[in-house]
């Protein structure tokens, strides 16, 4: 994986770095715990420029997260309800934990998108249900924003000051990077296993 996340930085720049960020908000398995180090490391050999490395990371999280964004506002709570009462099993959620979410949502949804930036697959699945809690457009993209910030700075500045020890790192990042992905792939089998997201619950 980093060797093929550093070809691509390699040929597209920020360009890469965008579209790279965009598939790790649509698809957990490519980590921003990978991406902005590396990209961090190319601003460090003054292929690019730090600042811009930033402002790529972060427009691409953001845009990566629409689609989930209007997802869960499209389909409402009703809808997402529903389909959870009948696929619940597969997505591992029921129409009680349906609930649950939104109301916490609705209560604490800002602190939910701020710091599910920093979190792995929360960051990607977060936005689904601040579409759901009708969360208003600008409040998502202000916290989205903020937050992403805060985390692809910190990543981009490790891979600035880790520069004199790319290949060691990238020995290092590599093997963890398949670990979260295994992590992620094995929650998801436990709970499947364990019945969660049967029909109790659901209308």
């Amino acid at each position: 994986m980093v060797e093929w996340i550093v070809d691509t930085i390699a040929r597209f720049g920020y360009g890469g770095i965008f579209l790279l960020m965009v598939a790790e908000n649509l698809f957990p398995p490519i980590p921003s715990e990978v991406i902005m180090p590396l990209a961090g490391f190319a601003a460090a050999r003054g292929d690019m420029s730090f600042a811009g490395v930033i402002l790529a990371g972060v427009a691409g999280t953001v845009v990566g997260n629409l689609p989930w964004y209007w997802l869960g506002h499209r389909l409402g709570h009703e809808r997402i309800r529903r389909l959870a009462g009948r696929f619940g099993r597969i997505w591992t959620i029921s129409p009680a934990e349906v609930d649950e979410a939104v109301r916490w949502f609705e209560r604490r949804g800002w602190i939910a998108v701020f710091f599910g930036r920093m979190l792995p697959t929360i960051r990607t699945v977060i936005s689904a249900p601040a579409g759901v809690a009708r969360m208003p457009m600008w409040g998502f993209l202000l916290f989205t924003t903020m937050g992403s910030l805060i985390w692809i700075g910190f990543l981009t500045l490790a891979g600035l000051l880790l520069e004199a020890h790319y290949e060691a790192v990238a020995d290092y990042v590599d093997p963890l990077s398949k670990i979260v992905i295994a992590g992620v792939v094995l929650a998801y089998v436990y709970r499947l296993v364990r019945g969660y997201g049967k029909d109790d619950g659901a209308r």
